[in-house]
């Protein structure tokens, strides 16, 4: 093997904004931390739109707003909210679409892992997952749609995984979860279609940040790096780029469409 095939390709320069977003309002959940949320909130700002962000843990959402506004003061915005509550998902929606005066792009980012074999896990671990990872993403998009149709046009990008389409132990909630995404996403792009709105998801493999690290055994997180065909995980910016990109025009006509943000080979 040539020690050009044995030096693995490091993480590329971290993109310039092209105001691919430029004017434009995004919505997105799960964004505080140092996850795919965030750095799908910093792609925005950057491509030059307004952002309104929430997450469930409010101390972490106002540390991250502050980070934000330190790249684009007076256009970052936020409010709590529990995905698996209706009442706080409306409340959401509503705050977003009156201090933005509209929304032209949801990012569905919120979710929840964990591992457990099937013939060991709880029904609580069991819906707990469900609810956040996929019921949380039919809440939204269900609540957002009205006023994107009425508009005649917007964009909706869902975090599924490539979980839902690969087998993994111990995954059995997370990948039903994540299926669930990629196939509401796609009947749900069919049904906003003819309203001007498109829906479409990203599927990663393994992108890596803090939280990632603290909740995952280094172990496998080796296992799962060596299955890329770079031999790393993603950085979370390089998925939140698919995302930015689905949310543009550059991506008019691609709708119910799932796209795998993975270097991942058997």
């Amino acid at each position: 093997m040539t020690a050009e095939a044995t030096s693995l390709p490091q993480p590329p320069p971290y993109p310039a904004g092209r105001n691919l977003l430029a004017g434009q309002n995004v919505l997105i959940t799960a964004a505080a931390g140092t996850g795919i949320g965030f750095a799908a909130a910093k792609r925005a700002i950057e491509e030059g739109a307004r952002i309104f962000v929430s997450d469930i843990h409010e101390r972490r959402l106002n540390e991250t707003v502050e980070r934000l506004k330190a790249i684009g003061p007076e256009r970052v915005w936020s409010r709590p909210c529990d995905v698996t509550s209706q009442g706080d998902v409306d409340a959401l929606v509503s705050a977003a679409v009156s201090t933005l005066g509209h929304v032209d792009v949801l990012i569905n980012n919120a979710g929840l892992g964990g591992t457990a074999n099937l013939v060991d896990m709880k029904d609580e671990e069991w819906s707990r997952v469900i609810d956040v990872s996929l019921t949380s993403v039919m809440r939204m998009t269900r609540a957002i749609l009205p006023h994107m149709q009425a508009r005649g046009r917007g964009a909706i990008v869902n975090n599924a995984s490539v979980l839902g389409w690969r087998a993994q132990s111990g995954q059995s909630h997370y990948a039903a979860a994540k299926a669930g995404v990629m196939a509401l996403t796609r009947c749900a792009a069919i049904e906003a279609a003819p309203f001007g709105v498109r829906i479409n998801a990203v599927a990663p493999s393994i992108a890596m940040h803090a939280f990632l690290a603290k909740t995952t055994t280094p172990e496998l997180l080796a296992e799962l790096a060596r299955r890329e065909a770079f031999g790393r995980p993603a950085e979370v910016w390089e998925v939140a780029n698919v995302m930015i990109f689905l949310a543009s025009d550059l991506a008019s006509y691609l709708t119910g469409e799932v796209l795998s943000v993975s270097s991942q080979h058997p």
